[in-house]
């Protein structure tokens, strides 16, 4: 565990209309690898974008490696990455290696330096013949690791992703969760795929907006599976 927390949320009040996301919520994100778990509508993806600026609360703060996301909107893309759930919402350019080359592009490498840096990136992943392929030919699960890479091949310090095994099978899972394990950014993780995140550091259980269970994924995934196994048999079945 760092020291220091990489995100502190202080009395944090976050509405939707006359609907409150999160009323005076408080978190320190301190952990490498931190995942969240939570039914649909939680708050999950609401608290993502808080830490990336998408989102600023009504009332509280929200600090990330230092910067005020009220404040600092312009610097938190050099040091914060993101990857969607749909990877169309996120892919912009029509080719792999466009959509790559992107970032460094953003943060000052020439054009030729970014085709490089995009080019080594693939390779390293064992995609390189990728690299002139159109996104819109790409699968689902294709189209994830190229957002991944995209976000990434710039080394941000907080890697946020939102359920990004979405539509991946099994090998692309196996590639994505290695490579989170490995990287050197502080990685926090919407997923409901709970094998994938047993090993992370931290859970954090959202239910209605609040913090219903914090702390190790052992203590913390029994807990959030009894619950969404009761809420499963409380459901009526549809009439057949």
């Amino acid at each position: 565990m760092s020291e220091t927390a990489y995100a502190i949320l202080s009395s944090v009040t976050l509405k939707r209309g006359a609907f409150s996301v999160f009323d005076r919520l408080s978190l320190d994100l301190r952990e490498r690898r931190i995942a969240l778990v939570g039914l649909n509508g939680s708050g999950k993806s609401s608290f993502l974008r808080l830490l990336n600026g998408l989102l600023v609360p009504d009332e509280g703060d929200v600090e990330v490696l230092g910067l005020d996301t009220r404040k600092a909107a312009r610097q938190l893309p050099r040091h914060v990455g993101m990857v969607f759930q749909n990877p169309d919402h996120q892919m912009i350019f029509p080719t792999v290696r466009e959509e790559i080359a992107f970032a460094p592009r953003q943060f000052g490498a020439s054009k030729a330096e970014a085709d490089a840096i995009a080019l080594a990136c693939l390779a390293e992943h064992g995609c390189a013949d990728w690299a002139d392929r159109p996104v819109a030919l790409l699968s689902e699960g294709q189209k994830q690791l190229v957002c991944l890479l995209a976000v990434t091949v710039s080394a941000p310090r907080l890697l946020l992703c939102d359920e990004p095994f979405a539509g991946l099978d099994l090998a692309l899972r196996l590639h994505f969760g290695a490579f989170l394990a490995r990287a050197d950014a502080s990685v926090l993780l919407v997923s409901h795929d709970l094998e994938m995140i047993e090993a992370f550091d931290r859970v954090i259980w959202f239910d209605g907006g609040k913090v219903r269970g914090d702390g190790a994924p052992g203590d913390v995934l029994p807990a959030y599976r009894d619950f969404a196994r009761a809420r499963a048999g409380s459901l009526t079945a549809p009439a057949l």
